[in-house]
């Protein structure tokens, strides 16, 4: 009667061995954290990130135009209130024609200038900003637990299909072993 456990002690090894094999893979993440945050931090600065993109998004002349209420105002709050704070006369001798003449005209340069503005400070960026060095920064500074946990939530499903695998193949393989057996036997 025993010889009939086989499948289900082989199951149990299966799901066994699998279990100890992603706790020592998940463990191994600790020792070699900053290699992974290294080769993630390349993997997004050359594949997944791209500074053109992103300047394509920013400076594209809709978003630009989005900006000009704001701007404007910004542009009225200064005419109105901080500029004659700051120079008294200016209000004795500007009028509220005036400054919706000069609003108008510096909104109008303003709306030409921004386009360029805004390419000349993403290029400055692009140059300055290391995509690579921040992400490995990030991931390093990721403590080993939180990234087992990380890994072990997004990963959840496929980890617990890999147990059930073991586990599967174990007790295919006690059957083929129990059958070998009673076959030997007979």
């Amino acid at each position: 009667m025993s010889i009939y456990i086989i499948p289900f002690f082989a199951a149990l090894i299966g799901w066994l061995t699998n279990k100890i094999t992603i706790f020592f893979l998940l463990r191994s993440f600790s020792g070699r954290q900053q290699q992974l945050a290294d080769q993630t931090g390349e993997f997004v600065a050359t594949q997944l990130f791209s500074f053109d993109d992103v300047r394509q998004q920013l400076a594209d002349p809709e978003k630009i135009k989005s900006m000009i209420p704001v701007v404007e105002a910004h542009m009225d709050t200064f005419l109105r209130e901080k500029l004659p704070e700051a120079m008294p006369v200016f209000k004795m001798f500007i009028g509220d024609s005036t400054i919706q003449q000069v609003k108008k005209v510096l909104v109008a340069e303003l709306d030409n200038m921004f386009p360029e503005i805004i390419d000349q400070y993403l290029q400055r960026t692009q140059k300055e900003l290391d995509v690579r060095a921040i992400v490995s920064r990030k991931i390093s500074t990721i403590s080993a637990g939180q990234l087992k946990n990380l890994i072990t939530v997004s990963l959840r499903r496929e980890l617990r299909l890999a147990g059930i695998a073991g586990a599967a193949i174990g007790f295919f393989l006690g059957l083929l072993q129990l059958w070998i057996a009673l076959h030997h036997n007979n």
